[in-house]
C-alpha cells in the first residue's frame, strides 16, 4: 500500500506537462526583452521546475540562468511547524542588481513563502526586479501576493493540502495531488 491512498488526483503528469509549457509561454512573452534573467527555485519542488523553465524558456528564444533560494531562516512560522526544514543550498548571482529575478515554486497558497523568498533575497542583494512563478495556484491568500505567472489555478478547501511531484523529486512520479 502507497501513502497516496487517501489523495486525489488534480492534474495528471499531462496536464502537468501543459500547465508548465502555458507558465513557459507566458514567461517567454514577458521576459523576451530582459537582458539578465535569474530563475531561483525554492526548494524543494520549485528547484527542478526552474530548471525545467529554464529549458523550455531557452527553446522559446530567453536564455536564462538557473539557481536556488533557501527560505528556511526567513520563514514567519519557525515556532509554529513541527521541526525545522534542513537548510538548502542558496545559488544566486553576485551581480543581483541588474537582473530580474523570477521565484519559483511549485503551489502558491498563504503567500508566505513567497514572502520569505523574497526577503532572502534582498538580503543577497537588490534585482531590477522580482517576479514569481508557480505551477499552482490554490488561493486562499493570508496575504497580498499573487504570481506574475501561473501554470493553472485550481479551487480546494482550506483545508486540503495540495501536493505536487515531480519525476526529479519524486520517484519518477508526475501530478499535482489533493489529500
Amino acid at each position: 500500500m502507497t501513502s497516496v491512498a487517501f489523495e486525489k488526483t488534480l492534474l495528471n503528469a499531462s496536464e502537468l506537462a501543459s500547465a508548465l509549457a502555458r507558465m513557459a509561454d507566458a514567461m517567454a512573452s514577458e521576459l523576451k526583452n530582459d537582458d539578465a534573467v535569474f530563475l531561483a527555485g525554492i526548494p524543494t519542488r520549485g528547484v527542478p521546475l526552474a530548471k525545467r523553465l529554464a529549458r523550455e524558456l531557452a527553446v522559446r528564444g530567453v536564455e536564462c540562468d538557473c539557481g536556488s533560494v533557501d527560505i528556511s531562516m526567513y520563514r514567519d512560522d519557525l515556532g509554529m511547524r513541527e521541526g525545522i526544514s534542513p537548510l538548502q543550498n542558496t545559488e544566486l548571482p553576485v551581480d543581483l542588481d541588474r537582473r530580474t529575478l523570477v521565484l519559483v515554486d511549485d503551489v502558491q497558497h498563504t503567500g508566505r513563502t513567497a514572502r520569505a523568498a523574497i526577503e532572502a533575497v534582498l538580503a543577497f542583494g537588490r534585482p531590477r526586479r522580482i517576479c514569481l512563478a508557480v505551477l499552482v495556484d490554490r488561493g486562499g491568500r493570508e496575504l497580498p501576493i499573487r504570481p506574475d505567472f501561473t501554470g493553472t489555478q485550481l479551487s480546494v478547501a482550506p483545508n486540503v493540502r495540495v501536493r505536487v511531484r515531480l519525476a526529479e523529486s519524486d520517484n519518477g512520479e508526475e501530478g499535482a495531488f489533493a489529500s
